[in-house]
């Protein structure tokens, strides 16, 4: 968010290896790794990008969020609909981070860990979001 209010977003795709020649991530897709409202708010994910395109996650935060919802529990809900869509079994990671229009900003991820950089008050720092199963992850877990 700049000085005037105004939103704007970036993401990009890790390059993870062994993926399918060719696949396309979520991180290109509008809707899926990133989407941006400069009347409510943005949300951008990372992790595994068909799961985030299977629910057009990113854009599903931001609606959420438009709907009068927290920036924290629109994550929340965007991931539990990944997570019910795999019966609970889940053994990726997802994770969503939100910034609303007033500046209230939200994160959380399947499985811990999970931290992202927040600037506030002239200061960066690393937070950790909320993680929605009691699991841990690794690297080699984070995408399928």
């Amino acid at each position: 968010m700049d000085q005037k209010g105004d939103l704007s977003g970036a993401c990009t795709t890790s390059g993870a290896a062994w993926k399918i020649h060719g696949r396309v991530g979520d991180s290109p897709l509008i809707g899926a790794g990133l989407y941006v409202d400069n009347e409510v708010g943005a949300a951008a994910a990372t992790g595994a990008g068909l799961e985030v395109i299977a629910v057009c996650g990113s854009f599903l935060v931001v609606e959420n969020m438009r709907q009068g919802i927290s920036a924290q529990k629109a994550c929340e809900n965007a991931l539990q609909r990944i997570i019910d869509r795999h019966g609970g079994d889940v053994e990726f990671q997802v994770g969503f981070v939100a910034l609303r229009k007033d500046g209230e900003t939200g994160a959380a991820s399947i499985m811990n860990p999970f931290e992202f950089a927040l600037f506030r008050d002239g200061k960066n720092r690393l937070a950790k979001a909320k993680a929605m199963l009691d699991k841990h992850t690794s690297f080699y877990n984070i995408y399928r």
